[in-house]
């Protein structure tokens, strides 16, 4: 079994700023950051894309992630969930005989990510019982989807009922 593999959602879709996963940020493709960071950090055997566009996989395979797959159609739009993308890639990697102890999803428009924070979290994981991690800062607004950290290290939500919402109040 290897250590870790990353992934990398990268849908074509986007409504709001479309190709935002490839569009310029201080000269690079956003999604070029994403990459690089998991690239210095030395922790993955494979860096991954999954993505349901040609051009978002031209880029990524430019700035050294794979693409391996391209992600199915039932998987790229509006509603489909970050945890469906990814157990779609880990089982496209079981499917080719490929296990991995820890997946780090790594999110395309993520330019500022540190490597430091995924050998930080990785540390963090191995050293706990938990069986996933995930970053997090403060917000101010909207609050509905927001959680605490316990005492012990773990997120509870304030107000679970929203977990799987996706409205603006």
């Amino acid at each position: 079994m290897k250590r870790c593999v990353a992934i990398i959602p990268a849908r074509g879709g986007s409504k709001r700023i479309p190709y935002k996963n490839i569009r310029l940020f201080h000269g690079k493709p956003l999604i070029a950051y994403s990459i690089e960071a998991a690239k210095r950090s030395g922790l993955f055997g494979r860096i991954i894309v999954s993505t349901d566009d040609e051009a978002i996989a031209k880029v990524a395979c430019e700035y050294g992630a794979e693409v391996p797959f391209m992600r199915p159609l039932e998987l790229a739009d509006d509603y489909t969930g970050t945890q469906e993308v990814i157990s779609h890639a880990v089982n496209w990697l079981e499917e080719h005989n490929e296990y991995y102890e820890f997946v780090c999803t790594i999110y395309a428009t993520a330019p500022l990510l540190d490597e430091r924070y995924l050998i930080e979290a990785l540390e963090k994981l191995r050293n706990s019982n938990a069986i996933n991690a995930f970053s997090c800062t403060s917000m101010p607004f909207p609050i509905q989807r927001t959680f605490a950290i316990t005492e012990e290290g773990r997120c509870e939500m304030f107000w679970p009922e929203y977990y799987e919402s996706r409205i603006h109040v």
